[in-house]
């Protein structure tokens, strides 16, 4: 009997801990890091918590801004990278660095 209180006192605090820990992993927030418009769409770009990957969220012009994204792309490396996508492929702007 005493094992097991012995046994409850030290694993129910060291699984707590843990489950604690993983829990705090889960909570890791996006940030929206700019927001603007082209052509017939807007977008918000936000970015992982760590900053190491960004991704779009794009609206037509006239949603609401409450609405869901009517598109949400990519996996970029960075703010320009996302920036360059939405200006080619929503804004339809005539850039050097758009695919012909």
């Amino acid at each position: 009997m005493k094992f097991i209180q012995t046994l409850k006192v030290a694993v129910i605090p060291v699984l707590t801990m843990l489950s604690l820990l993983s829990a705090s992993n889960k909570v890791l927030a996006d940030y929206l890091n700019n927001q603007g418009s082209g052509g017939d769409y807007r977008y918000e770009l936000w970015s992982t918590d760590d900053n190491s990957r960004y991704y779009l969220k794009v609206w037509l012009y006239e949603a609401s801004p409450n609405s869901y994204p009517r598109y949400t792309d990519g996996s970029f490396n960075s703010t320009r990278e996302a920036l360059i996508y939405f200006d080619c492929n929503y804004a339809k702007r005539n850039l050097p660095e758009c695919p012909r």
